[in-house]
């Protein structure tokens, strides 16, 4: 029997992210030595400096990357199908592009578009036309995931700018996190020449149920084509989570399958100012929108470190099992 075959896409740039200036905590990743200090004794399995970079490298490698483990495990076990997991531009500088190439072999894909806006990643035209001709597949699928984006305060500066970034901060509390930092700017130059433009805003902290579950997702369960909701009841804990926005015609080509409510016990944040209480949190093409399915959603659904990992779980296996088409 044909199984799916997956590939998770890092559209990084591994030098750029690597090699960001310690001195500045803003738009880069902690190092190891930097989340030791910060979250000790929680990663002091990784104090050893022969075994591990104490550097960004090594946050990426022994941190951020095995995040992802448990999604690409579960996969290979429910297919009998290697994952494939590629950078985009790896540690010797080798670009490998969302390419021809790439997807020829694949039927699911995942981008983790974990890459800071510092670093400037942009989808080539070519990688776009790629994408576009994988989706006239009415079997082929993709996700498209960038982070948060904290304290970007568009139109605003000095005194206004800081407020607003220090009412984010305390309203995500996650003390790891720097004033300003954003992730996705391949996922939104890829999403925009798509001709499906959204963007990741603010990093809001999701609200648990009394016993520290999530609280249950709103599912549009007359968008859900694929199935890829059925028995998920919520998604995970992550502290800052952003609002998928979408953009021009993206109201019109993709709806909104899944919201997510907002911690309104949290201090207050800009975005629930004018009563939001929920985010948009999975976003997924409509029907005439592209043969295939496109779904916009945070990195950490496809992630096993903020809770929620029974119904993410079953996600995964929906999008593993879907039927053929």
């Amino acid at each position: 029997m044909p199984s799916r075959r997956s590939l998770l896409y890092f559209p990084w740039s591994r030098p750029l992210e690597t090699g960001a200036p310690l001195e500045t905590i803003e738009d880069r990743f902690p190092a190891v030595f930097e989340l030791r200090r910060l979250s000790y004794p929680k990663f002091e399995g990784l104090s050893d400096p022969h075994i591990y970079d104490q550097g960004i490298a090594g946050f990426l490698d022994h941190v951020q990357k095995p995040n992802f483990h448990a999604f690409v495990e579960q996969s290979e076990a429910q297919t009998g199908q290697r994952v494939a997991q590629i950078e985009r531009t790896d540690e010797a500088g080798e670009l490998r592009p969302l390419d021809e190439r790439l997807l020829a072999d694949v039927d699911t894909v995942v981008v983790i578009s974990f890459d800071s806006f510092r670093t400037a990643q942009v989808a080539s035209l070519a990688e776009i036309q790629a994408v576009r001709r994988f989706l006239e597949d009415p079997d082929h699928l993709i996700f498209v995931c960038p982070h948060h984006d904290i304290g970007e305060g568009i139109g605003l500066g000095g005194a206004e700018l800081a407020q607003q970034q220090l009412a984010e901060y305390l309203h995500h509390g996650d003390h790891g996190i720097p004033p300003r930092q954003g992730f996705g700017g391949f996922a939104r130059s890829l999403l925009d020449g798509l001709g499906v433009p959204v963007e990741n805003r603010y990093g809001l902290r999701p609200a648990a149920l009394p016993d520290g579950r999530p609280e249950p997702i709103e599912i549009d369960r007359g968008l859900d084509d694929l199935g890829l909701l059925e028995g998920v009841e919520s998604f995970n804990l992550h502290a800052h989570l952003p609002q998928l926005e979408r953009i021009g015609p993206s109201k019109d080509r993709m709806g909104v399958l899944a919201r997510q409510k907002i911690d309104l016990s949290a201090p207050p944040h800009p975005f629930t100012q004018g009563g939001r209480s929920t985010f948009d949190a999975l976003l997924q093409s409509q029907r005439a929108t592209f043969a295939g399915k496109l779904l916009v959603c945070d990195t950490t659904m496809f992630s096993s470190t903020a809770g929620g990992v029974e119904n993410l779980r079953r996600l995964w296996t929906n999008v593993n099992r879907r039927p053929l088409r």
